[in-house]
């Protein structure tokens, strides 16, 4: 049997530990940036294809043209401004949080939504944008190109069609400034 002992200074003990919690620390806040914002549950986030797009629409009641409109790069700003900071609270609203994701490259990809109450006859007036990060939703919005139009989260507005199967009860749109 064979025994080594090793003396040590109490203060280069507390030094190791420290450098170990701070590794350890910093190994957790790089890991953690490329999470989605929500942690899944009962919607399903994914969307790395034109199916799970869809797919993630029509969980909150919403029927959009299969082919979007447009898909663009976005780079979310490290520091956000006052419109920002109001997107950011619609997406705070829905559990999404863009603050993660400061900095970052995504891609917006735009849909006609066709089943929006009053007015499903309009082409092209109101629209879904997602915000898609690594093949996850991160944010996005459904919205109205008309002058006054409006601008809210993903759930279909059940102030407008008083009986829905959803179980949140999203906010009236935010009317917006021109």
């Amino acid at each position: 049997m064979f025994v080594y002992s090793v003396k040590s200074s109490k203060l280069k003990l507390v030094a190791l530990i420290l450098v170990v919690v701070a590794a350890v620390t910093a190994l957790v806040l790089l890991t953690r940036g490329n999470k989605p914002a929500v942690k899944s549950g009962s919607i399903r986030l994914s969307a790395a294809n034109a199916a799970e797009r869809l797919a993630f629409l029509s969980q909150f009641g919403w029927q959009v043209s299969e082919d979007p409109i447009e898909v663009t790069e976005v780079i979310i700003p490290a520091e956000f401004d006052k419109t920002y900071q109001k997107y950011n609270e619609i997406q705070k609203a829905q559990s999404l949080d863009l603050r993660k994701y400061s900095g970052k490259r995504v891609k917006r990809w735009t849909y006609e939504v066709k089943n929006y109450p009053g007015y499903e006859n309009k082409s092209g007036i109101v629209q879904a944008n997602l915000l898609i990060y690594e093949g996850s939703v991160i944010g996005g919005d459904i919205c109205s190109l008309e002058l006054n139009g409006f601008l809210h989260g993903f759930d279909f507005p059940a102030y407008l069609q008083p009986s829905t199967q959803f179980s949140t009860v999203p906010q009236q749109p935010t009317a917006l400034k021109q």
